[in-house]
């Protein structure tokens, strides 16, 4: 998945000559947390609610060219959504703009990153299930797992894996929309698979039997 594909757009802005008020009143009425800066729709800068505080009680008497960060990290819209919250982790920023031929075209922020990943892993979807087991071998890898799924009336809507560390067995999780989950989960161990968990969507992990 792409930056452009889950960025904002068209992102609003704030000018160099705004009060910081004008900044904040924008950043409320949205919900946002950073605003990019344009002057002559080139971007100059980024304002963000750590700024305003430092200069709170001074909004109505202070520009944004006075507070805003001047040397903004920027990505470009098909840098792939990994990278971009790997930039986000490693400068500990909340935010990214998106530019395009020297254009600012969109923002990518932490919450857009995760809604993705949700959506990646089904998670968004209510009322699905998601099911944990080790993969081990052919016998106990991903196919027989889902031969196994099918036989028992189980939908998958999305799959992922993992390794909590480097050497272990990877941890192969599935996101089932439809099918009874316990069943299943049993239907796996009575065939070998070291199943971890059965987790519900805005529930509590049930532990393996």
């Amino acid at each position: 998945m792409l930056v452009g594909d889950r960025m904002a757009k068209p992102p609003i802005t704030a000018a160099p000559g705004d009060l910081l008020s004008h900044a904040a009143q924008l950043m409320n009425s949205g919900r946002f947390r950073r605003l990019p800066v344009l002057s002559d729709n080139k971007l100059v800068g980024i304002i963000t609610e750590r700024d305003l505080r430092e200069h709170r009680g001074h909004l109505e008497q202070t520009r944004v060219i006075d507070a805003m960060i001047t040397n903004v990290i920027t990505v470009a819209p098909d840098v792939i959504l990994e990278d971009a919250a790997q930039i986000m982790l490693d400068r500990q920023i909340g935010g990214l703009p998106v530019v395009a031929d020297g254009q600012l075209i969109g923002i990518i922020t932490v919450s857009d990153v995760m809604k993705a990943f949700l959506d990646m892993m089904g998670a968004s979807n209510g009322g699905s299930t998601r099911l944990d087991f080790r993969l081990e071998g052919e016998e106990h890898g991903f196919v027989e797992a889902s031969r196994i799924v099918a036989r028992e009336g189980g939908e998958v809507l999305g799959v992922g894996s993992y390794r909590n560390n480097l050497g272990e067995s990877p941890v192969c999780y599935l996101r089932l929309i439809t099918g009874n989950a316990e069943k299943i989960a049993k239907a796996l161990r009575v065939s070998g698979f070291d199943v971890l968990g059965i987790h519900r969507v805005g529930g509590a992990a049930k532990p393996s039997a």
